[in-house]
């Protein structure tokens, strides 16, 4: 049984999207941990703020078949894969970690780089496991987002119950 966090997010009928995401979720995965959900500005481009969140599972699925679900899963909730790659959309799964697994396949990197990079990944990932260790560093989440905090964008608690 593997663990397996994934970043979720949306910025196109992002309430909706989240909770229909997180629903099918459920489906696919039965028991799933959940972040409490930020609101954050748009990196890359212009556009709408978005909801980001963590969820958290096990599953006996190997990493390319839960990549598969959660390619379907965006497919079903009408993202659009001929946009660029830093566009609006309506929802982004993307698998953070796969147990202490690291991976560099087409189309699958693990852990996420954004783990690091981005504040609206570390801090729902921390806060749902703030002990666990970084793949790579071997640092926990909690660490690595105590030094993030000190310079990262604000991120803001939204209130959606999932």
């Amino acid at each position: 049984m593997a663990r397996v966090y994934v970043s979720l997010g949306s910025n196109v009928d992002r309430e909706i999207k989240i909770r229909q995401a997180v629903d099918l979720l459920r489906e696919h995965f039965k028991e799933i941990d959940l972040s409490p959900v930020y609101d954050s500005a748009a990196v890359g481009f212009d556009g709408s703020n978005f909801l980001n969140l963590v969820a958290g599972f096990d599953t006996d699925l190997e990493v390319t078949a839960v990549a598969t679900v959660f390619h379907d899963i965006e497919d079903q909730l009408g993202r659009d894969r001929t946009l660029p790659k830093f566009a609006s959309r309506p929802i982004d799964l993307d698998i953070l970690t796969y147990d202490d697994m690291v991976l560099d396949i087409p189309g699958i990197r693990i852990p996420r780089p954004e783990i690091l990079h981005n504040a609206f990944v570390l801090k729902p990932l921390q806060d749902i496991a703030g002990d666990r260790p970084h793949p790579e560093s071997g640092e926990s989440y909690a660490l690595l987002w105590q030094r993030m905090a000190e310079t990262a964008p604000r991120l803001d608690l939204f209130p959606l119950d999932l």
